[in-house]
């Protein structure tokens, strides 16, 4: 099958990119390298089975000439800034909304009526119903990056509905693993190599979150698109768990050998925007068979490994 993916060289894209070519598929991959690596399509430039565009998702005319001969849309692409948001609230509509009305319209230039979005948890808001299900009442938006995304799936939906697509939305938790290359575990680590015995921590470190290995995350993608053939299927992606920050931050000291004095910034919310409780209800996913290979503890080590083999990611983003 033929695959075009946007974001073919960031965290999550790379990843699938890799995983899709593994399985014989042909892969299309689309990024302009504001955030993706070269480095994580090493891989899959080894791969006859690969063709690289480099190219804005905001540039439609090429959108559209790169996306010919491909069957289905991963959409992946996106600004993933939720905590400087509200510093560049025209970055959210563009790279989020509006182009995901471009990758559509794409789509529809060229015959292809299957699509895979990256949405977020974030769209709950700070929801009422803990663990939140897929069907809970959306609240008050409370971040421009989830407002963001809610439009772009509102858009995938009424195309679904008005052009005869099918679209599959994936509301994922916070992902880790290999290629992680911004979020919390970044942070804390970047810190700490600055300086071991002292780190300051947003919020009052009692926030709760819930993680997701990237390979379980990718695993729960492509059994959804196996077993669910609704017009539009919307999914939770995420674990049975949650953990507060400050147990992150344990298991990350503990792994370093470290204990440094931790400065809190105070308050339940790190930033603007910063839920203090995310949680998701993923019996939907694990109705089809699907369960999370990795704790978030696990998941938070192997990043941190990750992290550790890869310094040039860290100096990279210094």
């Amino acid at each position: 099958m033929h695959f075009f993916v946007t974001g073919a060289a960031g965290f999550i894209g790379s990843n699938l990119v890799d995983r899709l070519l593994g399985a014989g598929h042909f892969v299309i991959g689309y990024d302009n390298f504001s955030t993706g690596q070269e480095r994580f399509l090493e891989q899959a430039q080894a791969s006859p089975n690969f063709h690289l565009v480099r190219g804005d998702t905001l540039d439609l005319p090429a959108l559209t000439e790169a996306m010919r001969g491909a069957e289905f849309v991963f959409h992946l692409a996106a600004n993933a800034d939720v905590r400087f948001g509200t510093e560049h609230p025209r970055k959210d509509l563009e790279q989020n909304t509006i182009a995901t009305y471009n990758v559509l319209e794409a789509m529809r230039a060229n015959g292809i009526r299957r699509i895979a979005f990256s949405s977020t948890g974030s769209v709950y808001g700070e929801a009422q119903v803990i663990p939140t299900p897929e069907d809970a009442p959306f609240p008050i938006q409370t971040s421009l990056y989830g407002a963001s995304k809610l439009a772009g799936e509102g858009l995938i939906q009424a195309y679904c509905e008005g052009y005869g697509f099918q679209g599959y939305i994936f509301r994922f938790v916070s992902i880790l693993g290999e290629r992680y290359s911004h979020g919390h575990v970044f942070d804390f680590y970047q810190k700490l190599l600055q300086n071991p015995a002292e780190l300051a921590v947003l919020g009052n470190g009692r926030q709760r979150k819930s993680y997701l290995y990237v390979q379980d995350c990718i695993d729960a993608i492509f059994l959804v698109i196996e077993k669910a053939q609704a017009k539009v299927n919307v999914y939770n992606l995420g674990t049975d768990e949650y953990c507060e920050v400050n147990d992150s931050l344990g298991w990350i000291c503990g792994h370093l050998v470290l204990n440094p004095q931790r400065n809190y910034s105070g308050g339940e919310r790190g930033w603007i925007g910063d839920n203090p409780f995310i949680f998701l209800d993923t019996a939907r996913v694990r109705a089809l068979g699907w369960k999370p290979k990795l704790t978030i503890q696990q998941g938070i080590i192997k990043t941190l490994e990750y992290l550790q083999n890869n310094q040039w990611l860290l100096e990279q983003r210094s």
